[in-house]
This record gives C-alpha cells, sequence and structure tokens, in this order.
C-alpha cells in the first residue's frame, strides 16, 4: 500500500504541475481568448472564421454594414480602412498583426504576409503567391512572359526597398499603387497559368528589370513625375525604371 500511495502521489503532484506549466504559458487578450496560434493576416479575397471575427466586431463599433458572411469583400475593406485611420494605423485595408491588436485581439507572432523584415521578400508560397498571381494578371495579362515576370519582380523589390512597405500584401494594398488593385480588376479576373509561373519565377529570383521598382504604360496618362526616374528597360508595353 506504501508504495502504491507513494506512486499515486507521484502521479497527482506530476499532473498538478503540468496544468500549472500550462496555465503560466497561456494568456488572455483583451477580448478574454487564450494567446494560442497566431491569426491570420486578412485582405481582399479571403474568408473564413477570422473575417467573421473582424466583420462582427466592426459592425458592433459602426464601422462595417455589410453582411456578416466570412467574406473579405469591397464592404468589409472600406470598414477597415476607416478603422485603421481612426486609429492612427496605416490605411491599407490589410488585417495584420497592429490592426488585429487595435480590434482587442492577440496577433501572435507574425505570420507570412507580415513575416519580420529581411533582405528577402516577406512572402509565403501559399496565399501570397496566388495574390502576386492576381496582381501580375491584373497589370500584364497581355503582355509577353518576360513582362509578367517583370511585373512581379517590380512588386517582390519593393518589398525590399525602404521606400515601399515590407510586405507583399502592403505593397500591393498601397493606396493608388496599382490600378488593377483600385478597381477591383484583381478579383474578376482568374490568374492563368502563365501568370502563376511568372510569379514563381519572380520569387526564385529572375528579375528581367535589374531592381526596377517602377512600371508603366507610356501610351497611358501617368503622373509626369514618374518620367524623371531612371528608365531601365522597356518590355512589352511597359516601362521599368528605379
Amino acid at each position: 500500500m506504501g508504495n502504491r500511495g507513494g506512486r499515486w502521489r507521484w502521479v497527482i503532484g506530476a499532473a498538478v504541475a503540468t496544468a500549472v506549466l500550462l496555465a503560466a504559458s497561456l494568456t488572455l487578450s483583451p477580448q478574454g481568448e487564450i494567446r494560442g496560434q497566431a491569426r491570420r493576416t486578412l485582405w481582399w479575397g479571403t474568408s473564413g472564421s477570422d473575417v467573421v471575427l473582424v466583420q462582427t466586431t466592426l459592425r458592433d463599433w459602426g464601422y462595417y454594414r455589410g453582411p456578416i458572411d466570412g467574406y473579405y469583400g469591397y464592404a468589409t475593406w472600406r470598414a477597415v480602412l476607416d478603422f485603421q485611420r481612426t486609429n492612427g494605423l496605416i490605411p491599407d485595408g490589410v488585417v495584420g498583426p497592429s490592426t488585429w491588436s487595435a480590434l482587442g485581439y492577440w496577433a501572435g507572432a507574425p505570420t507570412y504576409a507580415y513575416a519580420a523584415y529581411t533582405r528577402a521578400p516577406a512572402v509565403s508560397r501559399g496565399d501570397d503567391v496566388d495574390l502576386l498571381a492576381r496582381v501580375v494578371e491584373g497589370e500584364a495579362e497581355g503582355e509577353p512572359y518576360e513582362g509578367k515576370v517583370a511585373v512581379a519582380a517590380v512588386i517582390l523589390n519593393r518589398v525590399r526597398h525602404p521606400s515601399f512597405p515590407n510586405t507583399l500584401s502592403g505593397v500591393i494594398f498601397q493606396p493608388w499603387a496599382f490600378e488593377s488593385v483600385d478597381n477591383g480588376r484583381i478579383w474578376r479576373l482568374t490568374p492563368s497559368a502563365s501568370s502563376y509561373r511568372a510569379a514563381q519565377d519572380a520569387l526564385n529570383g529572375w528579375d528581367p528589370t535589374y531592381g526596377a521598382i517602377y512600371f508603366w504604360n507610356p501610351f497611358k496618362a501617368v503622373n509626369p513625375w514618374v518620367w524623371t526616374r531612371t528608365i531601365i528597360r522597356w518590355i512589352g508595353s511597359h516601362v521599368f525604371a528605379r
């Protein structure tokens, strides 16, 4: 009996110690949630329970008036922009760690689109590849393949450049940066196989622009300032410059 009682005391003591350590490793956010897995970064076109949470919170606070449908569309984007402006955040329409925190939810460690800044693009091989391919399709649908890779390369060069946001989503959703984002074209088009390949090739290091951070169609009306930049190449119908 003595040995059996000692064994049970050891088991109970170990269980209590484990529970204490587990409790110490978990903290609660202002909303009462356990700080476990980091929340996803959200942008136009994403969906799921995290989008429902954002929509519900913004509705309760008077920013959002659309349906609670779990889809990040125009109404959600506008509500996020208004919330970000009101709270002194960069109004990029992307729900990353800083916006999650302002909403009162723990954001966790930086996730794919908001990974810590390094000299390599802060992108993943999942949703970010799809997002990059969408912009390639929207901006360079009829361009030669090299021109598509060049557009993707410009976006990735901006991620690295100190004058631009250091995340893929931050660069793409920067106000007035890309016409296809502003007019919603990137969501109306389905990226072609060549646009996906171009995005992958750019991510793998191919840069036909040799470091360009601007591109434009010279046959369309553009800000005259852009012509003051150093032009590197002309590929298809786009000029590429630093």
